[in-house]
């Protein structure tokens, strides 16, 4: 009997996998090892449905040379420069033994070289002062981004033509993204895991990684301020009573008095708590239950509005183009799990 390669009549055919997304995570002297240890961790969690990465992330050094971390040990790569020109997404943590980035001077010969190395059109992440590096590259001219709170004045006079936001996680912007301190690159690795895979696959990562899958506000809520008194009360049990009831109507005087506090007290001290206003969250929290719905159902745009607490189908596409760009039908294209619309989902053009 003749042996073919070819499928018998009738058969299914195999799908080939599409290979893992290529990480190259760049390790500078002084690397903190915690940052450098997100990205393997993080993006390590994901996995498609049949339990195969969907990431491979490669540590590397500017010369494929060991590099001394701020803890005392010495990281060895198992790639070079190389890694960088392979890859499809580059991430920089942190240095603690370049000062001269904060003040704007240049970068060492072989990290210039490493980073000019890069393909054009490569995805690049920082994570806290790994974004000295990208702007000492000029990588980040004209851009928004974000770094450590704490070095944001600093950041700002060593690199005017960059537009710092010291009060968020993190800044995407397309193709150059940057996080803010340390565990904000856990929100950015699980960020773009979301914007690559879906939420499904993000938030299976973020239990994995024992961590949540977004977190709330921004860096506003970390910047030093007095510590409050300790008889005031907190806010979080009004929050989780809140996701509870995000399809009901909800008002600030409501908030209030689940909080058991007068409506200026509570603004107030919801704000020290999450960093944004009550009603910034709760549009944030209906937004985010909105997308997890469009990903994962096959619901009506109309009923997606009404179970986010966000009223019509309308009134969802105008709070969806604000904040992300898109139409709640070109969110679910894009991100949904494939399932055949049902009738009187959105299928006319935005508007």
């Amino acid at each position: 009997m003749r042996e073919t390669s070819e499928p018998a009549p009738g058969a299914a055919r195999e799908v080939t996998p599409t290979p893992p997304h290529r990480v190259a995570v760049l390790a500078l002297p002084g690397v903190p090892p915690f940052e450098l240890g997100i990205p393997s961790r993080v993006f390590g969690s994901a996995e498609d449905a049949d339990g195969r990465p969907l990431y491979e992330v490669t540590v590397c050094t500017a010369d494929g040379a060991p590099v001394l971390s701020d803890a005392g040990f010495t990281v060895q790569p198992s790639a070079g420069p190389e890694a960088l020109a392979a890859a499809d997404t580059v991430v920089l943590p942190p240095t603690h033994a370049m000062p001269e980035l904060g003040r704007g001077g240049p970068l060492p010969t072989e990290v210039a070289a490493a980073i000019d190395g890069i393909r054009p059109g490569t995805r690049l992440v920082s994570i806290c002062t790994g974004s000295y590096v990208l702007a000492a590259a000029g990588l980040l001219d004209g851009r928004p981004a974000t770094t450590h709170w704490n070095l944001a004045p600093e950041f700002r006079q060593a690199y005017p033509r960059v537009k710092v936001d010291e009060d968020v996680l993190f800044v995407d912007d397309g193709d150059v993204l940057t996080s803010a301190g340390v565990a904000a690159g856990v929100d950015l690795c699980l960020h773009m895991i979301r914007r690559d895979h879906g939420a499904s696959v993000a938030n299976r990562a973020a239990r994995m990684c024992v961590v949540p899958p977004w977190r709330d506000g921004g860096q506003a809520q970390f910047i030093d301020r007095p510590v409050p008194e300790p008889t005031l009360a907190s806010t979080t049990a009004t929050r989780a009573w809140a996701l509870e009831h995000l399809a009901e109507p909800i008002t600030l005087a409501r908030l209030a008095e689940h909080a058991r506090m007068s409506l200026r007290s509570f603004t107030r001290r919801f704000r020290d708590e999450a960093g944004v206003t009550p009603v910034q969250w709760l549009t944030a929290q209906r937004l985010e239950l909105a997308r997890q719905l469009l990903e994962t159902t096959d619901l009506p745009i109309d009923l997606v509005a009404h179970r986010a607490g966000l009223g019509s189908g309308n009134s969802l596409r105008a709070h969806m183009r604000t904040a992300f760009g898109v139409s709640p039908a070109a969110y679910r294209r894009a991100f949904g799990t494939g399932a055949l619309p049902s009738r009187g989902q959105e299928t006319q053009p935005s508007v």
